[in-house]
C-alpha cells in the first residue's frame, strides 16, 4: 500500500514551528508523503513546501485587505494541490479566517480536515465553532478548558496539552550566554520580544525604543532584542546610540531565562516566557480601526495567553491604548527594582505551567492522527464515500 498523502498548513511561524514537529513524529509514525502550507521549519522536517506562510501571515481586520491577493493564490495553490494529490487527511495549525475557508474547499473532494492547534474562538467570535463542528472530524486542544468548548458544541475533540512542554530551554547557562553576547553580569538584563510579522515591528518598535530610552535613563541597564528569523536587519538602525543593547537570532530562549525582566509582543512567545520562568510584561497593538471593529467581538477580560490560561492577570499586559512607553517602562522598572513583585510573578507562572500538560504533546497528537488513517485504510469503499460527502 502506498504511504498515504497528508496536506499539512501553518500560517505563521508559530504555527511552523507546532507543524514541523507533528510532521516528523506523523512521518515516524505513518511514512506518510507530506505536503502544504509552511515555512522552514516544516522544510528542515521534511515537508514539501508548495507555499511559504510568509506569503499570507498577516493579523488584523483591515491588514487583510491588503494581503487578500496573496491569499487567493496560497488557498489556489493548495486546492490545486490536493485535487491532484488526493490526501488523505488535511491538518490544519490555528490561523482561522485561512484556514477555515480551505477545510470548506478540501471537503469536497473527499478529504478529511483536522485541526491542530484550534484557534481561540472561546475569545474572539465563539460563534464559529460551529464552522469547525461542520468542516473538522477532529479538533486537538492545547489548552485544557478548550476540551469543555469544543465539546459542548458539538466538535469532536482531544485535549492533547502545549507541544512547547518539555521542549522550551534555554541552550546556554547565564554565564555562558552573557560571554557570548559581552554582556555585563554586574547589569540587569532586558529582554525584549517585538513580534514576528512586519506589520507589529511597524507598530512597536517606536514605542519600544522610547520606552527602553526611559528605562536605561532611570537606572543602568542592558538590553537584548530576541529577532524573529530573518528580521534582525530591519531592527538594527532602530535604536538609539547610548543603549547598551544587542540583537540576537535564533537565541530566543536563552534571552528570555537569563533575562531579570521581559517585554513581549503578546501571543506564542508569552507562553515560551512562562515555560522559562521569565517575569514579563506583554504588549500589543493594532491599528485603531482594527481595534474598533474587533472591540464588540471579544469576549474575555484578558488579551494576553498566561492570563487567560490563568483565568486572571498575572502579568500586566499593555494592549493598544495601554501600550505606551511611559506604561512600558513603569511595569518593567517595576520588575527590576522589586524583587518580591517579580517573585510573585514567578509563583503565578509555575500554575500556569501546571495547567499546561505534561510532555508529550506532539507525540499525542500524532498517535490521535495516525488512528484516524488507520481507521480510513480499514474502512469498506462505502464508508469511505459516505465520508467524503
Amino acid at each position: 500500500m502506498p504511504a498515504p498523502q497528508i496536506l499539512l498548513s501553518a500560517g505563521e511561524a508559530s504555527g511552523d514551528m507546532y507543524a514541523a514537529g507533528l510532521a516528523a513524529a506523523l512521518e515516524a509514525r505513518t511514512g506518510a508523503a507530506i505536503f502544504g502550507m509552511g515555512g522552514d521549519q516544516m522544510r528542515r522536517a521534511g515537508v514539501e513546501v508548495i507555499t511559504d506562510y510568509s506569503e499570507v501571515s498577516v493579523l488584523g481586520i483591515t491588514e487583510i485587505l491588503s494581503h487578500l491577493p496573496q491569499l487567493v493564490r496560497a488557498m489556489r495553490h493548495l486546492v490545486d494541490a490536493a485535487r491532484r494529490r488526493r490526501p488523505e487527511l488535511a491538518i490544519v495549525t490555528d490561523f482561522p479566517g485561512f484556514h477555515l475557508r480551505l477545510a470548506r474547499k478540501l471537503k469536497p473532494l473527499g478529504v478529511r480536515n483536522v485541526y491542530y492547534i484550534c484557534p481561540q474562538f472561546w475569545a474572539w467570535r465563539p460563534w464559529r465553532v460551529r464552522i469547525v463542528r461542520r468542516r473538522f472530524v477532529l479538533a486537538l486542544c492545547i489548552f485544557p478548558f478548550e476540551e469543555k468548548f469544543f465539546g459542548d458544541a458539538g466538535v469532536p475533540v482531544k485535549f492533547i496539552g502545549h507541544p512547547l512542554v518539555g521542549k522550551v530551554a534555554p541552550a546556554l547557562s547565564k554565564a555562558d550566554f552573557f560571554a557570548s553576547r559581552r554582556l555585563d553580569p554586574l547589569l540587569p538584563l532586558v529582554t525584549i520580544l517585538p513580534g514576528s510579522r512586519r506589520s507589529e515591528l511597524a507598530r512597536h518598535v517606536s514605542i519600544l525604543r522610547e520606552a527602553c530610552v526611559k528605562i536605561h535613563s532611570a537606572i543602568p541597564v542592558q538590553f537584548v532584542v530576541a529577532a524573529a528569523p530573518g528580521r534582525s536587519q530591519a531592527l538594527k538602525n532602530s535604536w538609539p546610540a547610548e543603549l547598551k543593547l544587542s540583537i540576537v537570532e535564533g537565541e530566543t530562549y536563552d534571552a528570555l531565562a537569563h533575562a531579570d525582566a521581559s517585554i513581549v509582543s503578546s501571543g506564542t512567545a508569552t507562553v515560551e516566557a512562562a515555560l522559562l520562568d521569565a517575569p514579563m510584561v506583554v504588549v500589543y497593538r493594532v491599528t485603531p480601526l482594527t481595534a474598533l471593529l474587533a472591540k464588540p467581538l471579544v469576549r474575555t477580560k484578558h488579551f494576553a495567553m498566561v492570563n487567560l490560561i490563568a483565568d486572571r492577570e498575572v502579568i500586566p499586559e499593555l494592549i493598544q491604548g495601554d501600550f505606551t512607553p511611559d506604561r512600558v517602562a513603569g511595569e518593567t522598572l517595576r520588575l527590576l527594582r522589586d524583587p518580591a513583585a517579580a517573585a510573585t510573578m514567578r509563583t503565578d507562572l509555575a500554575e500556569v505551567r501546571r495547567r499546561l500538560g505534561p510532555p508529550g504533546a506532539v507525540e499525542r497528537a500524532a498517535d490521535a492522527i495516525a488512528a484516524l488513517l488507520a481507521e480510513r485504510r480499514d474502512a469498506s469503499p462505502s464508508k469511505l464515500s459516505g465520508n467524503a460527502s
